[in-house]
Parts: C-alpha cells; sequence; structure tokens
C-alpha cells in the first residue's frame, strides 16, 4: 500500500540535477531526508493499523462478530462509557458475592469436617507411615482437608478463585479414599457417605453458585466487547490523525517537487536521447502514466489517443524533469520485478517502443530539418 502519490528526485545522490550552488542542494537534501524519515514512521503507524484491522476481520470471520452492528454502535458505546464510571464499584461487588458464596460453602465444610468419620480425612496421607508405597502410583493429586483451608486463606493467585473449585477438591478428597481403599474396606465407606453428605449441601448451594457464574459471565462478554469498542475507537482516532499527516506529507512533497523542478537546471541533448529512449522501454501501464505527466502540463495533449506524436524538444524543463524522475522510479521497480514478470512484459514493451519511436523519430526528423 503506497502512503503518498507525489514523488521526489534523489537529490542527494544526484545534485547534478540542480542548477544552484552547494548550500541549496544541501537544504533540499536536508528536506528530502526530513520527509522520508517522516514518511517512515507513518508507515509504521499505517502497518499497525493494517494489522489490527486485518486481525478482526480474520477473528469475525472464523468466531462470528461480538461486536454489536453499526446501528448499535452509538448506543453500546455510550452505555459503556457509563459503566466505565462504576467499574471499580461493579468489580468490588462481585469479588464481594463470591467471597460471600465461599463463606457459605466454609460453612458446609466444617460441619462435613465435624463428623465423626472426618478424621482420616483432615490431613495428608501419611504415605510412609502407613507403607503405602504404590499411593502416588494410584492418586496422581492427593487432597486433604487442611490443605483445602489453607488455600482458602490465601489471597493472591494461589488461593481459590471460585466457590465451584473448593467444591472440586472437596470432593477430590473422597474419590482418591474411594479409588486406593477396596469397596469394603472402612475409609472408602466413610468416605463414600461423607461425599454423598456433601453432593447434598452442594446442591442446595448450586442455584446461586450458577447465577453469580451467569453474572459473571455476561460481565465478562460485555467487558470483552467494551475492550474491543475501545480499541477500534482509538485505531479510528488514529486513522484519522493518519489521514490527516499524510494529506501534509503530500502537500509538502508537493511542494518540494516544484521547488526541484523550479530550480533544475536545462536539459542536455544527450539527456533528452537517452530520455526518449529510456521512454520506450517503459511497461504499457508506466507509459501510460508518463503521457499523463505530459497532459498534465499540456492539456491540449492526446495522452489517451491510440497514436501519439510527442516532440520532445517542445517540451518545457519542468516537464522534462517530471519525466526523468518518473523514468528513474520506474526502471528501478521494473529491476526488482522477476525473470519471469519481466519475460511476459517483454512482447509488450515491444509494441511500446514501435509507437513511441515513430513519435520520436518524427521529432528527431524535425530537429534535424
Amino acid at each position: 500500500m503506497e502512503i503518498v502519490n507525489a514523488s521526489i528526485p534523489d537529490i542527494k545522490a544526484d545534485p547534478q540535477y540542480l542548477d544552484g550552488n552547494g548550500k541549496d542542494v544541501e537544504d533540499f537534501a536536508q528536506r528530502v531526508d526530513h520527509m522520508f524519515m517522516k514518511v517512515d514512521q507513518l508507515e509504521q503507524t499505517l502497518n499497525k493499523v493494517e494489522q489490527f484491522y486485518s486481525r478482526k476481520r480474520q477473528l469475525n470471520t472464523s468466531k462470528g462478530s461480538s461486536i454489536p452492528k453499526d446501528k448499535d454502535k452509538d448506543k453500546h458505546l455510550t452505555n459503556f462509557r457509563k459503566r466505565q464510571q462504576d467499574v471499580s464499584r461493579r468489580e468490588s461487588a462481585a469479588v464481594k458475592r463470591m467471597q460471600e458464596l465461599m463463606r457459605q460453602f466454609g460453612t458446609i465444610i466444617r460441619q462435613i469436617t465435624q463428623h465423626k468419620w472426618a478424621g482420616p480425612f483432615m490431613q495428608p496421607v501419611d504415605v510412609v507411615g502407613l507403607g503405602l508405597h504404590d499411593y502416588y502410583d494410584v492418586i496422581k493429586k492427593p487432597m486433604d482437608f487442611s490443605t483445602i483451608k489453607n488455600k482458602m486463606e490465601f489471597k493472591d493467585d494461589t488461593g481459590y478463585s471460585s466457590v465451584r473449585e473448593i467444591y472440586a477438591d472437596v470432593r477430590l478428597i473422597f474419590e482418591n479414599a474411594m479409588k486406593y481403599n477396596d469397596e469394603r474396606d472402612d475409609v472408602h465407606v466413610m468416605a463414600k457417605t461423607l461425599l454423598g453428605k456433601v453432593d447434598e449441601k452442594w446442591l442446595q448451594l448450586l442455584p446461586k453458585v450458577d447465577e453469580e457464574e451467569k453474572n459473571r459471565n455476561e460481565e465478562e462478554a460485555g467487558a470483552q466487547i467494551d475492550m474491543q469498542l475501545a480499541q477500534e475507537a482509538t485505531h479510528a482516532r488514529i486513522t484519522k490523525d493518519l489521514n490527516i499527516e499524510l494529506e501534509k506529507v503530500d502537500r509538502d512533497l508537493e511542494e518540494l517537487r516544484d521547488m526541484v523542478l523550479q530550480n533544475c537546471r536545462r536539459m542536455s541533448t544527450e539527456e533528452k536521447k537517452k530520455l526518449s529512449s529510456a521512454l520506450t522501454s517503459l511497461s504499457p501501464e508506466d507509459l501510460d502514466r508518463a503521457l499523463i505527466i505530459v497532459s498534465q502540463d499540456y492539456p491540449s495533449f492526446p495522452a489517451t489517443s491510440q497514436e501519439v506524436d510527442l516532440n520532445i524538444d517542445s517540451l518545457s524543463e519542468s516537464t522534462l524533469w517530471k519525466l526523468k524522475f518518473f523514468v528513474k522510479g520506474a526502471q528501478q521497480f521494473q529491476n526488482r520485478s522477476t525473470a519471469r514478470m519481466a519475460g511476459n512484459n517483454h512482447h509488450n514493451n515491444d509494441n511500446n517502443k514501435r509507437k513511441i519511436c515513430n513519435a520520436f523519430a518524427k521529432s528527431s526528423q524535425k530537429s534535424r530539418k
């Protein structure tokens, strides 16, 4: 994707273009360098914007868009701003509700641990003392109530984040005991009995857990939409600013190019001859662009005609240098093309040579006369 349409000559590399002193050339070169740095910065910004919207399109295609449609965006964005104002309050309320559920389940745990059969499950299994050499082969994740209690007291990321996690670990205590011990073993029977009591009380608490998880999922989905809307708003603003900067760069480049053209020296006869030869080697598309450059300075010039009679000696110096700068850029692009592309264009270039050479032959004949 091109950032700017205006083209500027590499005057630092070819100071002989200018009909002025060394300071003029250096001033122009510094302005060009500054412009190139600016364009590089804009290109980096443009790439980031394009990457964002590319990822957004891929996400919408693969999963379906969760972003509201355009007609709903303004309404949702207004609601988003309102929600952002009390985001801390909502998060604090959600944490308190989950803590209350954990407290209620903690009461259930205390009731279970006070049961007369809870003793074998209060501390980690004494694998060495009991000589249970195959315990860790059978039980991959040991669990006990003291471990659960300690984890419930942690306030960092190592603690529980939801009541469902605590319930899973409580079940694991009894499931491990039932898995390792035979069905007729006392520990197995005790574990199965206590697990039934836990599940019974859990079913009483479950509606509250489901409701809280539903609320949390809705809030998380809303937060995800809010984040995406915020990102879109940010990139929309960046895109708007980028367009303004690009328009300014276009104007600056056009002004700089005009300044360069006004200070260009007269083109020699040999340079005109080389320019004529270079024009005949252009691709059909580049040749059309070159003729349009002429028509911009000479509105009556038939740039789109099937046959064009161009007298290069009649062109102004600024037009000649515009053509030279354009041809140089086009040739550099052609040199970067692959051999296959060059081969495919070869036949077309021959046609262009015949069409243009006739015009330049007339020009040469007129010059000789």
